[in-house]
């Protein structure tokens, strides 16, 4: 049908399949994914005392630096993900299921009675 929108924009009917690709969406996905379970387990391991992360901002105390920490690495990786996947097609079903199990863990490690099972 209509290959164009009224602003002039293409519609999904006029790009050819072999060019949609959903490897840059799923960069995003899993590499947020990976920053959230990046914090939860820097949280674990501070309030183990196993690592320790300096404060950045001192009237917040150490989660400016647990935070930026975590925000560091989420942004490595999803850079690393976003060149290695973009314009490729990506299976969204295992990606999906790993950048969840990441966030519940990461979400489970920031939980207080989780860290006095340590």
């Amino acid at each position: 049908m209509a290959g164009t929108t009224t602003d002039g924009e293409a519609t999904r009917d006029t790009v050819p399949d072999s060019m949609l690709s959903n490897g840059a969406a799923l960069a995003a996905l899993l590499g947020a994914a990976i920053g959230a379970f990046a914090l939860g387990l820097i949280v674990l391991l501070n309030e183990a005392g196993a690592f320790s992360v300096p404060a950045i901002y001192t009237p917040s105390g150490g989660v400016s630096g647990r935070t930026t920490l975590g925000v560091v690495i989420w942004l490595i990786a999803w850079l690393i993900l976003h060149n290695r996947w973009k314009g490729r097609e990506i299976q969204t079903g295992r990606v999906q299921r790993m950048s969840l199990a990441l966030i519940v863990l990461g979400i489970v490690c920031t939980f207080p009675p989780v860290w006095g099972l340590l």
